[in-house]
């Protein structure tokens, strides 16, 4: 209680503008979830929604709250294994567009961070923003040389509004967590802790333009992929310059084949390249949707936009390739294998989970396996179980899915899974290549001298405790939270109960010659009766109030 009260006194204003917006757009349950409602006036109205699905207000809430909330919902949108599918089809609609901020407004800003007037540094600005979102706007220019650029700004005071954000959606989530065992399937603290940790990366540009060149350089002889130039000089947290990459958006097929372009080239070229960033560099573009991928002369494929990146460890891409075998193979084995080495759930019933994933492969064993409706149905299948994957996955197998979308928009035909299974074998390969199995032998082999090493010493400390009686048990016990704070709230209870009993039986006596006369009976005699009421008052409320 005493964190939320001094949350609240930081963030007041925020928190009751947040609880102000979801009331208005009618998802009030969640408000009183939170205890919010009393923060708010009385006069507060809610908007005419009637005729609007839960889901739907829920996204147009989110929209209204700002940058933080819509990447959240973003976040949720792919959240399959959480969410039916009627929340993530509607959270999926969230868009980043609002009204331009005004060139005053940005100006000072930028010249900071530029460290001149971009009419100075450029041999053409247009201060008319070509494109406006919640978390940015981009610009046009022309360097001396005539190379087209454009500028990515940063929206001024952004960063202390998302910061505050974090704050209360890192104690809302504790609190969920805390007291309510549905919303704690959900994870709610690991996913703002995933929230604020992709919103930071977003909000410094320099680390965009860093992931941008780090993709790059994996695709150096690969000339029919284009990422565009980044010019450091005057790139910083706060403002990125970019080389601008003339191109079409991809899903404009009759666009794309007025301009001679052939689409199911253009369609396997990007299919391979996104599948090259998973599975061989574990670096890949989290969000290839249609405004971040160019159709370019030449059949050329580019990618713009790199604020969203997802790395793969070496564990977790071994685990996504036994994961697509399984899938191309019907395995079921190696799906559910897969499905409890990502779950905490230590108690799911095998022969239920089994029957569960058979059904699953037997729905996908038909036909052309396509990898974006597998991935959304497995999801779909965890949810049912109620387990709940680890996001980064979530955030791989949108990328899979939205690749996949767009990609078939270009070419219907295309066959990603044909297209992985050359990359998917050679990876396991090299796997389980001599080689690489000698390398980690010889690392567990080190580990386990190491270990070797340490063994004696332990031992010889363990039967010196033992000998003296001094070894100490750690334990974890459920619910031992709540525990404590019912003792808490017995001890205040008797520490009451005990002070009132003092004013009564004690204290009381001694004060009926203290003090002034009030109709007369002295001062403090009333103070004392009133402590003494007051006190047998909270008791009573205590003993009689409902669970």
């Amino acid at each position: 209680m005493l964190e939320t009260a001094i949350v609240a006194a930081r963030d007041r204003a925020r928190l009751i503008e947040i609880a102000g917006v979801l009331i208005s757009f009618g998802v009030d349950g969640l408000v009183d979830q939170l205890g919010l409602r009393k923060l708010l006036p009385r006069t507060q109205k809610q908007q005419r929604i009637d005729e609007l699905s839960m889901p739907e207000r829920l996204r147009q809430a989110i929209e209204a709250l700002g940058p933080t909330y819509v990447k959240l919902g973003q976040i949720l949108a792919t959240r399959h294994d959480l969410l039916a599918p009627e929340w993530t089809a509607e959270l999926e609609k969230l868009h980043n567009h609002v009204t331009a901020v005004p060139w005053a407004q940005i100006a000072p800003q930028l010249i900071e961070d530029l460290g001149a007037d971009p009419t100075q540094l450029f041999l053409d600005f247009n201060p008319e923003p070509i494109a406006a979102a919640s978390m940015a706007q981009v610009y046009s220019a022309r360097l001396y040389d005539g190379t087209e650029v454009v500028l990515k700004v940063r929206r001024p005071n952004l960063s202390s509004t998302i910061e505050a954000d974090l704050r209360l959606l890192s104690h809302l989530a504790h609190l969920l967590a805390q007291n309510s065992t549905d919303w704690a399937r959900f994870k709610p603290e690991e996913m703002v802790s995933y929230l604020a940790s992709a919103m930071r990366d977003e909000l410094d540009f320099a680390r965009e333009g860093h992931n941008c060149d780090q993709v790059a350089a994996a695709f150096v002889d690969y000339p029919d992929i284009v990422f565009p130039t980044i010019y450091w000089q005057w790139t910083s947290e706060r403002v990125i310059v970019q080389e601008f990459m003339h191109g079409t958006n991809p899903t404009h097929a009759a666009e794309l084949i007025g301009k001679g372009l052939d689409l199911h080239l253009l369609a396997k070229r990007g299919a391979l390249a996104i599948l090259k960033m998973i599975l061989q560099d574990g670096l890949f573009h989290a969000d290839p949707h249609p405004g971040n991928l160019l159709a370019m002369a030449g059949n050329r494929v580019g990618f713009i936009d790199f604020g969203m990146v997802g790395r793969l460890s070496e564990r977790r891409k071994g685990q996504l390739l036994i994961l697509l075998r399984a899938l191309t193979e019907g395995r079921g084995d190696g799906v559910a294998a897969m499905l409890l080495s990502w779950s905490d759930q230590y108690d799911a019933d095998p022969v239920h989970l089994d029957m569960a994933v058979e059904r699953f492969l037997a729905q996908h064993s038909t036909g052309r396996l396509q990898i974006g409706r597998a991935l959304t149905d497995f999801m779909a299948l965890a949810r049912q179980q109620k387990i709940t994957l680890p996001a980064d996955l979530s955030l791989l197998f949108k990328t899979f899915i939205t690749a996949e979308g767009v990609l078939r928009r270009v070419d219907p035909q295309l066959d990603l899974v044909r297209l992985a299974e050359p990359m998917v074998i050679a990876e396991i390969k090299q796997h389980y290549d001599v080689s690489a199995m000698k390398q980690r032998a010889t690392y567990l082999a080190a580990e386990f001298y190491d270990l070797a090493a340490d063994t004696p010493g332990a031992i010889r400390l363990l039967l010196h405790r033992l000998r003296h009686g001094r070894i100490g048990v750690d334990m974890e016990l459920r619910h031992l939270d709540k525990v404590a704070q019912s003792l808490e709230k017995s001890a205040v209870r008797l520490c009451v109960a005990l002070v009132t009993a003092a004013f009564a039986l004690g204290l009381a006596p001694r004060l009926f010659d203290l003090g002034p006369l009030l109709l007369g009976v002295p001062l403090f005699a009333w103070i004392g009766l009133s402590a003494t009421l007051i006190g047998c008052a909270l008791l009573l409320y205590w003993l009689f109030k409902p669970k």
